[in-house]
């Protein structure tokens, strides 16, 4: 449970509040519960999947197994460009607080919503610290990565407490000269799950699911992990969007909840309560709790893109492991490349936290369907957690992140979807050099999510003016029409699986022990399970 809290709480608590209240102002409170519940529903879906498969990556090979290499293909694809861009944000998210620092040359950092140049530079110096971190001393981080999750757990409780012991103004919760307790409407709450930073802020649950295998009782331990370290995240989340807005001064709110202008808000409001020791304490965890996360993830997206190699979908060099430190080393140099790019196109910390939370969603569509689609064909297939109700929570949690997706607003939710979908022809180059073997399956298998996004992109674009669409679908209807449709895509997906082979190579035990013996049994069982 612990590893799990100390993965989910990283550069977003800095900033999710924020971002949250100047969407939503104190209905911001709301959002993050929102937000919990339907992560929480589509951890739970992922438990049993981790459960089943305990191994490295196993967050980006699930949809192989249970529908084949282009479904596989996608989930891996998005999976790679959430996480990796998590390692420019972590940058910015320090240099961003690095701004109010009371220096001239700091206050050039940043300005106007973005990073100026020198604080791109700076940026992008502490990403090459990072991949250098990991480039020779993993080891050595990962002794060090515990003292940081303790430290980035207590300075957020710390700054709660603070905060409301210093003046708490009660009436901006629900002041009618503001606009009320939801100024802006339900569907800013909305919009604020999908872009302020929450989902990104609860994105980490996996470690539980990624611990799965070493668990002395996964059926127990892993489920306790999966939903401890997020209604525990939840608690500090609320807590701190609560203190963040009593801790507002008229003068903050002269212009409204849009009108909210922080490039490190808590540090900021504590420095305008004479809190120095926690100013202080803040600045350093800016650069500590971002630093652990960005270091962490510029190892694990190595990892995925040499998992992607081995999947036959990358190039070769990709899955060449460096004999001494063992370590995928041009996959490290690719993902430094890549985070150099995420950092030029997206220059300050909201806008790219509302591209990791659109690209986090279309990465987790996958799971609720894979682990429905196994209970159905590959029964008979060891679980050491068995989820309860899963045939109420895995179409639940389909329908929820579908409606993340299209909160997140027309057209971020296009660009998106679009970016996943140009890596195709990438996964076609790769069928073709292998002679397309099982395409007309492998195709009927991901057909669904291949027709799936581009309808999400459609309703996004017909949808209502709340959410940036042109107004044909009016609000309250526009969510009816994207659930049903997503429901209809979720059976759709669930009936397309079948027995892979990747899985009947891989995690049939009764495939592995006929291999063993000899080649012909082996033969026989595999005509049998196709």
């Amino acid at each position: 449970m612990l590893t799990g809290l100390g993965s989910i709480i990283g550069s977003g608590w800095l900033f999710g509040a924020a971002h949250a209240a100047q969407i939503a102002g104190p209905a911001a409170i709301v959002a993050w519960i929102v937000g919990m519940v339907i992560i929480l529903s589509i951890a739970l879906s992922y438990a049993e999947l981790g459960a089943m498969f305990p191994e490295s990556g196993g967050m980006v090979r699930y949809a192989r197994y249970s529908h084949g290499s282009l479904l596989g293909f996608i989930a891996a694809w998005a999976n790679w460009i959430a996480i990796v861009s998590v390692i420019p944000i972590e940058a910015e998210a320090s240099v961003q607080y690095m701004s109010t620092w009371p220096y001239p040359w700091a206050h050039d950092l940043y300005s106007n919503g973005e990073l100026s140049t020198v604080g791109l530079s700076f940026s992008a110096v502490l990403v090459v610290v990072y991949f250098m971190l990991n480039y020779w001393g993993v080891k050595l981080f990962a002794k060090a990565n515990s003292a940081i999750t303790v430290f980035k757990v207590i300075v957020p409780a710390l700054t709660v407490a603070a905060l409301i012991y210093s003046g708490f103004h009660s009436e901006n919760l629900n002041n009618p000269a503001l606009g009320g307790f939801a100024p802006f409407g339900w569907a800013s709450v909305m919009t604020a799950v999908a872009t302020s930073g929450i989902v990104f802020s609860f994105n980490g649950f996996q470690s539980p699911i990624n611990l799965a295998g070493e668990a002395r009782n996964p059926g127990k331990s892993v489920p306790f992990g999966v939903v401890g370290s997020i209604l525990l995240a939840a608690v500090i989340y609320v807590a701190l969007q609560v203190a963040f807005l009593g801790a507002l001064s008229p003068s903050d709110l002269a212009h409204g909840w849009k009108g909210l202008d922080f490039s490190s808000p808590f540090a900021q409001l504590a420095m305008a309560l004479g809190l120095n020791w926690l100013m202080m304490t803040l600045y350093f965890d800016a650069f500590v709790s971002p630093s652990g996360t960005g270091a962490t993830y510029m190892a694990t997206t190595s990892r995925m893109i040499y998992g992607m190699q081995r999947n036959g979908t990358m190039p070769e060099i990709f899955g060449r492991i460096h004999p001494l430190y063992r370590i995928p080393r041009p996959a490290m140099w690719f993902n430094l490349a890549v985070s150099f790019v995420f950092l030029f196109f997206f220059r300050g910390w909201g806008t790219l936290a509302a591209v990791i939370s659109v690209a986090t969603v279309i990465s987790y569509l996958t799971g609720p369907i894979s682990v429905a689609a196994l209970r159905r064909c590959a029964p008979d297939l060891p679980r050491p957690l068995r989820l309860a109700g899963l045939s109420l929570i895995a179409p639940f949690a389909f329908v929820c992140a579908s409606l993340v997706l299209y909160w997140a607003r027309w057209p971020l939710t296009g660009h998106i979807i679009f970016l996943i979908v140009a890596a195709l022809p990438v996964y076609f180059w790769y069928q073709a050099k292998a002679g397309w073997p099982e395409f007309g399956r492998e195709l009927k298998g991901a057909l669904w999510m291949v027709l799936y996004l581009p309808a999400m992109a459609l309703l996004s674009w017909i949808g209502s003016a709340d959410f940036g669409g042109i107004g044909i679908l009016p609000y309250g209807i526009d969510m009816a029409v994207v659930a049903a449709a997503s429901l209809g895509f979720y059976y759709w997906g669930v009936n397309s699986g079948w027995y892979t082979r990747y899985l009947r190579d891989e995690h049939d035990p009764a495939m592995v022990e006929a291999m063993q013996q000899d080649g012909e049994s082996a033969g026989k069982l595999a005509g049998q399970r196709g």
